[in-house]
């Protein structure tokens, strides 16, 4: 039985594409896929693909993931892998930075930051675990209408933390080789912060643009998912504090 292949749109009759190589069987995301094959194969696979993911990723991100979903899967680097790669290289630089995040922060919220920079760095893969699922279930809220399912949520916004570990990563290159304080604080707060966010709306933008009829209903929504998020990791961000404040 012939198909259409959904990375390069020839007709294939094979299990193959003779044309690029995908799979035939390529299909949805579903829990099941995503558990037995991106996770499965993520972490004990390293697929090719990695340069092109990353100038897609920076370059056209939203439309790029969204055609990766849709089954153009066969030029893209694992993010199971990716993100596995990210944390190994920033756990391997911590020991050769002399400052802490949580240095750049002004002393009436330090005793926070220090607490809950010490859980994010202890267990970046946890946190991943956390705040991947979360950015997934208020992307799917605000964009029903683009009729992704869960899973295929998961698989965009964990390319999406793809992006802001890369970014985070650079900042935590400068960290090493760079030690003015104030310096530092106008970058994080006045750059690199600022330049996530808009990194992600962006992002949610490119995504679901073709689903909606108007420019000014994307960037709403997609600054709504941003903005969710933001308030929920400022209610954590409480929750450490009133934490803090019960130890004294």
């Amino acid at each position: 039985m012939s198909s259409s292949c959904l990375n390069c749109t020839k007709l294939t009759t094979e299990k193959y594409c003779p044309n690029c190589g995908q799979k035939a069987s390529t299909h949805r995301y579903s829990i099941q896929h995503f558990i037995e094959h991106d996770f499965i194969h993520g972490v004990f696979h390293v697929d090719k693909g990695i340069l092109f993911t990353l100038k897609e990723l920076f370059t056209r991100p939203g439309h790029s993931i969204r055609e990766y979903i849709q089954g153009k899967r066969a030029t893209h680097f694992s993010f199971i892998t990716f993100l596995l790669l990210i944390i190994t290289i920033t756990a391997l630089m911590a020991p050769y930075s002399r400052l802490r995040i949580s240095d750049l922060i002004p002393v009436s919220s330090k005793a926070v930051m220090n607490s809950f920079e010490t859980f994010t760095t202890q267990y970046p893969k946890v946190m991943l675990a956390i705040t991947i699922p979360i950015n997934s279930l208020f992307s799917y809220l605000w964009f029903r209408k683009a009729k992704f399912n869960y899973s295929e949520h998961l698989v965009a916004n964990s390319y999406k933390a793809v992006a802001e570990l890369i970014i985070s990563l650079l900042f935590a290159v400068l960290m090493i080789v760079y030690t003015n304080i104030k310096v530092l604080m106008v970058i994080y707060f006045g750059v690199m912060t600022p330049l996530i966010y808009i990194y992600d709306i962006w992002y949610y933008y490119q995504m679901f643009s073709i689903y909606y009829k108007t420019k000014k209903e994307v960037f709403l929504r997609s600054f709504m998912v941003v903005f969710s998020y933001t308030m929920l990791i400022v209610f954590i961000g409480m929750f450490f504090g009133i934490m803090e404040a019960l130890k004294k």
